[in-house]
This record gives C-alpha cells, sequence and structure tokens, in this order.
C-alpha cells in the first residue's frame, strides 16, 4: 500500500470515525472501500448525460405553468412572506 495525505473537514472526520467506530472498522478502511467503489462505477459521458436530460423536458407537470418564470412570487407565498 501506499501513505497518502488527505485533507478532511471537521464535520467530515467526526462522520468518519462514528461511521468507523459503529462498524469497529478503521477510518482508512472505509475510505479505502470508498475509493474503490467510486473507481469501479462507471463514468456516464457527457453526451449521454445531456441526453438523459433532454428526455426528461416536459415529463412534469406542476400545475403552475408560470413556475419557471414567476419562481419567486410562487416561494414568497409558499414562506409566507
Amino acid at each position: 500500500m501506499v501513505r497518502t495525505q488527505i485533507q478532511f473537514t471537521e464535520k467530515q472526520i467526526a462522520l468518519l470515525r462514528e461511521r468507523a467506530r459503529a462498524e469497529t472498522r478503521s477510518v482508512s478502511a472505509l475510505v479505502r472501500e470508498s475509493v474503490a467503489r467510486f473507481l469501479e462505477t462507471p463514468r456516464a459521458d457527457r453526451r449521454e448525460l445531456a441526453q438523459r436530460a433532454e428526455a426528461l423536458i416536459g415529463k412534469f407537470r406542476f400545475g403552475t405553468p408560470d413556475l419557471a418564470a414567476d419562481h419567486d412570487r410562487h416561494l414568497a407565498e409558499v414562506f409566507g412572506e
């Protein structure tokens, strides 16, 4: 194995230590497993992601025809401002 140094936020290291303790494993083991999973997951190319996003256009209706154009007003109504 190769030793390396990684910097985490306070919250990240606290959550990692908590998970490691709960699973009776080391933080290093959790990080290695996470990196392995990340590297094994194939990356979708940009063209595929764009096609998938395009396929969603118009698929959902919310009953508010001007939601995109007038979202600030709708949010204000929801939050009672």
